[in-house]
Formats: structure tokens, sequence, C-alpha cells
């Protein structure tokens, strides 16, 4: 099977949507926005595989877990 060309963004701590609608795709790591997924971008810039791909962590959840509807019981 074939190795994957390029990290998936959507999966990275430093990706993020901005609000520009020119440049919607961001990269902390690099500080840049771009009109397509950042890594293709480095891809296309460098030549090589993007090198600030870290794993996005799972974070808690800061409200506490509250039932949907309260019980009339």
């Amino acid at each position: 099977m074939q190795e994957n060309v390029r990290p998936l963004c959507h999966g990275c701590e430093h990706y993020y949507v901005t609000w520009d609608a020119a440049f919607p795709f961001g990269c902390k790591g690099f500080q840049m926005k771009s009109k397509r997924n950042p890594s293709l971008s480095v891809y296309f810039a460098s030549g090589k595989r993007c090198m600030l791909f870290e794993k996005k962590r799972h974070r808690t959840s800061r409200k506490p877990n509250l039932p949907l509807y309260k019980a009339t019981h």
C-alpha cells in the first residue's frame, strides 16, 4: 500500500480556518493563509512534505456534562 504523500491538515494542531474568503485555510506553524490545503502549498513551494505536522490532541470539554432535559418524576 502506498504511503500518504502529505499529512492531512485537518488533523494537525497548527491548522485553522480563517475568516478571509480569499484565503480560507491557515497554518499557525508556518504563519500563513492559503487558498488550498496548507500542506499542498508547502509541497508545491518546497517539493517536500510538511515537517511541522503535529497530530491534534483531544481536548477535554470545559463544560460539565449536563442532562439534555430535566426529569419530571
